[in-house]
């Protein structure tokens, strides 16, 4: 039975395919780019800006992929971008086996996404798509980039069977198919790029790709934030969260961090220091990390020799583990931390970056190829990193440049130590380590995507 299901969804696919062809055949639109995210587009940063580069260029942009939050702000109002929403398969029912929704579900987004982009959608010169994840993302882009007769790129993020190998184990014949398939289709790529160096040496070797390097870099909005946009900020959240109400409670000019003075803000000589963290709640970032090493620095703090700040550490971003930790945080005590995960709108998150004092990154990569782009944020506000280590990490932060570099809790309690010890008076490391990234701040996104990507295969 399910054999027979199997075949006729096939042939289905397949008469889909010759019809495709036949009315793709007449519809031709040239500069026009077909960008694919099998996952929460508003949620894609990178895909986003590549989105907003092409339109600077003077490109059209078809964006595919579910539509649950919004667009940064640039995106929203702009006549060449059009988003096509796709539909999440339905959910998993407890009877059915794990590997049967898996065929289920790989099926029905392939079919989704064929059908979605070929009869919503006139041709393009170019599919753009984000992997991972690579199943059936890659397939449903070759399969269209033929059928348009377009050039077909992958942006490599990661590796998408190194992820399935976290859920399922790296023996797992889906694991080693995943990583068979990603090879395969690597090589029908007209061109390839990736994130890092280690990556693009890595496809070369692991598969025979050959990819271009494009860095993530931040865009315009994140930028150094001055004194008077972190009071507006602060006052803003005092209005939600008590953490940053004035030292009295009673005051609605001031906030914990900033003083109003003849209409002038400035920063309090007894603030504590603000900490951010972004994350998506996810398995590969272990937040106990730093719960742990807060509370070892809370105890420092508690000896009467210490000079170290209080602490009000901001962790943003939603995810599935999310809910856990909120849990564990509210059963935690501490006299000089404050922990809160503040919900923020985008046009908040760049001003509450740039005005932290430092960055925590909890960032595991599951192939150790990728950076986290939040550490690109920070360092284009020009906010220092505390980050924890992984083989590829030096390419962005550089221990004791930048940023340091920890491998456990122990060391990332002691890191706060060093940088916070006597602050706001004394910042000499932290003060270092922003002076080094004003050059990391001259690099913006565009410019570097323009150069790096658009000229050499647009132009």
């Amino acid at each position: 039975m399910f054999l027979t299901a199997f075949g006729l969804v096939l042939l289905f696919i397949l008469i889909l395919i010759v019809f495709a062809w036949i009315y793709n055949v007449k519809t031709v639109t040239r500069k026009r780019i077909l960008i694919i995210v099998l996952g929460d587009v508003g949620r894609s940063p990178r895909m986003q800006y590549h989105a907003l580069s092409f339109v600077k260029e003077g490109l059209g942009v078809d964006l595919i992929g579910f539509d649950h939050s919004p667009l940064i702000k640039e995106l929203q109002d702009q006549s060449l971008v059009r988003i096509i929403p796709i539909n999440e398969p339905p959910k998993k029912p407890s009877w059915l086996p794990r590997l049967l929704y898996y065929v289920f579900k790989t099926i029905y987004l392939f079919v989704q996404l064929v059908t979605v982009v070929l009869w919503k959608t006139s041709k393009h010169s170019h599919v753009l798509v984000q992997n991972p994840p690579a199943i059936p993302t890659l397939a449903a882009a070759w399969l269209i980039s033929i059928i348009r007769q377009s050039r077909f790129i992958i942006d490599w993020h990661n590796y998408g069977y190194t992820i399935l190998s976290l859920a399922v184990g790296s023996t797992n014949p889906l694991v080693k198919f995943s990583k068979f398939y990603e090879g395969v289709l690597g090589h029908r790529a007209a061109y390839n790029i990736c994130v890092t160096q280690a990556m693009r040496v890595d496809l070369r070797q692991r598969w025979g790709v050959v990819a271009t390097t494009l860095y993530d870099r931040p865009p315009q909005r994140f930028r150094s934030i001055d004194e008077d946009e972190k009071h507006k900020i602060f006052l803003k959240l005092s209005e939600s969260y008590n953490v940053f109400k004035s030292v009295d409670n009673k005051s609605t000019s001031d906030t914990r961090f900033t003083t109003l003075t003849n209409s002038r803000a400035t920063l309090r000589a007894d603030r504590p220091a603000l900490l951010i963290s972004s994350t998506s709640w996810t398995e590969d970032e272990d937040f106990q990390i730093l719960l742990d090493a807060l509370q070892q620095y809370d105890k420092m703090a508690d000896t009467h020799s210490s000079k170290l700040p209080n602490i009000v550490c901001a962790i943003t971003g939603k995810g599935p583990l999310k809910s856990y930790y909120q849990d564990i945080i509210s059963k935690t005590t501490l006299n000089h931390v404050k922990i809160y995960t503040p919900w923020l709108e985008a046009e908040d998150y760049p001003i509450l970056v740039g005005s932290a004092d430092l960055g925590i990154c909890l960032h595991t990569s599951s192939s150790g190829l990728d950076l986290p782009m939040k550490v690109v944020d920070m360092f284009g506000c020009g906010v220092p990193v505390c980050a924890v280590g992984f083989s590829c990490l030096n390419e962005l932060v550089k221990h004791g440049e930048n940023g340091l570099v920890f491998n456990g809790p122990e060391q990332l309690a002691e890191q706060l130590q060093e940088l916070l010890v006597d602050f706001p008076r004394n910042q000499e490391l932290l003060n270092k380590f922003r002076e080094n990234l004003k050059e990391f701040q001259k690099k913006r996104w565009h410019a570097c995507w323009k150069e790096t990507f658009y000229d050499p295969i647009f132009k």
